[in-house]
């Protein structure tokens, strides 16, 4: 008989049996595990929604939910033009998973809590959940987005207000393709880049004629059609005042499908479960929305809220990717002990916590400034210079955190069966969307120029830190005689914006009730020896400490 045979065949290992495989990050709850997240809502004063938060993260933990966002994913949506008869109906198609996925974030009313629900830390709470759903699936977060910021706009027209809102403030998800009126919930998209101008939108050319009614048809096109699927798209368009915002529903008033042609829909890097479309206005019905020619205006005031959403986002991505890095270096041994355990792993998941951890921490601070109410001048230029700010920075260090947690994983985290490679596909949208990088920093020098009281509430912000780091107290000083100096040169922006990003968020940090963290953070972020890659920082930093206070175990 051959040696090591039984019963005359070679005895061999299993292949399958899993040894040294990190288990599956599932049926964990997102609240709980996540000390940053629990320390900022009781920070920002939503300590009320404690409970309710904790419960939606134990919901969203679940298994089903992974796999429903993979599903969303790999059977991404299709475009029909025309029906069996060759009529035209313009639908995308979408895999029962995106409806289930959409149901429930209509249920937690991430498309309208803060206005159906107003009250202290609305905005903050819905941040929260908001964060937490972004670490299942981000796509479905596209008309979710639009449709929270939308109605901010919509308030402000009585017509829309009576007619629309209503629907739109329920927690229902309804998918048919139907008028309004006849639906249970409905959702909000936007229209604003052509292909001429791209961010610059003031290029627009699609015309937009008014008509005996008062109503008015656009003639033209769309680069980019976000969420085609949705009820009606805020649009930019030039009128005879020029540059206006309009409200395009799906169907007209006498309920029949609107001149709004899907030519196709993009084929895109990430963010593959949504659709995204281009279309021509075949003469179009709209309503105006905001004065006319001051279409950019009408459309910001959606635009800040869906930019707060691109740095929420991006920081929810950026946790469910560190998560992923922990769980797997918790249970993965690597030359006789965990990977946690090793020095320069220990060196580089300390650094990816602190990345994460001030994304965190300043997109609930963001949202806080959301909350406060109309003549609060400290909140509105906290809400003014760091939300363009915040989205700059968050949304370029995120593709950066999730290359580096998917090298922790090795092989198995560049394969589609973990969602670390779709978290960094994702990432890169959120940057671009709502406006570059470079347009958020020029909207820092505007901000700083139009308002220069702003400053005021930046160094009231830092001056409350005073004497918490030794590091911090030297570096604020400088920024805010840049800040108050004026002439920024244009050139310089990006280095402005970063300079301002990292104190604040020493600053949240130092407020927190996470020492190691905000130590860490300072010593670097602050420090001008701090390496260009994750983990590449000199001197000791108490690694161990920040993972542990990263991170819960379910």
């Amino acid at each position: 008989m051959e040696q090591g045979s039984v019963h005359g065949k070679v005895a061999r290992k299993a292949s399958n049996d899993g040894s040294n495989q990190t288990p599956a990050l599932i049926d964990y709850n997102l609240f709980d595990s996540d000390p940053v997240l629990v320390d900022a809502v009781l920070r920002e004063n939503a300590g009320g929604f404690r409970s309710e938060l904790a419960a939606t993260g134990n919901e969203l933990g679940r298994a089903d939910n992974f796999d429903a966002a993979r599903l969303a994913n790999q059977y991404g949506p299709v475009l029909r033009t025309h029906d069996a008869r060759g009529v035209r109906i313009d639908e995308v198609e979408f895999h029962p998973a995106w409806h289930a996925l959409l149901s429930a974030i209509a249920r937690r009313r991430l498309h309208n809590r803060p206005w159906s629900q107003p009250g202290t830390g609305a905005h903050v709470a819905r941040a929260a959940a908001y964060f937490m759903q972004t670490q299942i699936e981000s796509g479905t977060l596209c008309p979710t987005t639009m449709t929270y910021g939308a109605i901010a706009a919509m308030r402000r027209d009585a017509n829309l207000a009576r007619d629309w809102l209503p629907t739109l403030l329920s927690d229902q998800h309804d998918a048919r393709n139907l008028p309004l009126a006849a639906k249970a919930g409905g959702m909000i998209g936007m229209g604003m880049t052509e292909k001429q101008g791209g961010s610059d939108v003031r290029a627009n050319t699609t015309q937009a004629t008014r008509v005996a009614d008062g109503s008015y048809r656009l003639l033209g096109h769309k680069w980019f059609f976000s969420a085609p699927q949705c009820d009606a798209h805020l649009v930019l368009a030039q009128s005879e005042s020029g540059l206006s915002c309009f409200f395009v529903p799906r169907y007209t008033p006498e309920d029949k499908k609107n001149g709004v042609l899907i030519q196709r829909l993009k084929d895109k890097l990430g963010n593959r479960s949504n659709a995204s479309a281009e279309v021509e206005f075949d003469h179009a019905y709209a309503t105006l929305l905001g004065e006319p020619g001051r279409g950019i205006p009408t459309i910001l005031e959606m635009g800040t809220f869906t930019r707060l959403d691109c740095v929420t986002g991006t920081a929810g991505l950026m946790r469910q990717a560190l998560a992923h890095a922990l769980n797997h270096a918790r249970h993965r041994s690597v030359f006789g002990k965990p990977l946690v355990e090793q020095p320069l792993m220990q060196s580089v998941l300390a650094d990816l916590c602190l990345e994460s951890a001030a994304a965190t921490v300043l997109a609930l601070r963001l949202a806080r400034a959301f909350d406060a109410p109309e003549g609060d001048e400290h909140e509105a230029a906290i809400r003014r210079i760091m939300t363009p700010v915040a989205k700059f920075w968050v949304c370029k260090r995120g593709p950066e955190l999730a290359a580096e947690a998917m090298e922790v994983l090795g092989g198995n985290g560049y394969v589609e069966e973990l969602p670390l490679a779709r978290i960094y596909r994702e990432m890169p949208v959120n940057s671009i969307w709502e406006g570059s990088g470079n347009v958020m920093c020029l909207d820092l020098l505007r901000g700083l120029s139009r308002y220069p009281a702003s400053v005021a509430a930046i160094e009231e912000t830092f001056v409350r830190m005073k004497g918490r780091d030794a590091l911090f107290d030297q570096a604020y000083p400088p920024l805010l005689l840049r800040l108050a100096g004026g002439g920024w040169p244009e050139a310089e922006a990006r280095h402005l914006a970063w300079r301002l990003v990292s104190l604040f968020c020493a600053a949240l940090l130092l407020d927190s009730g996470l020492p190691p963290l905000a130590t860490a953070f300072c010593q670097t972020r602050l420090s001008p020896r701090r390496g260009s890659v994750f983990g590449s920082f000199e001197g000791p930093i108490a690694a161990k400490e920040i993972i542990a206070a990263s991170w819960r175990e379910k």
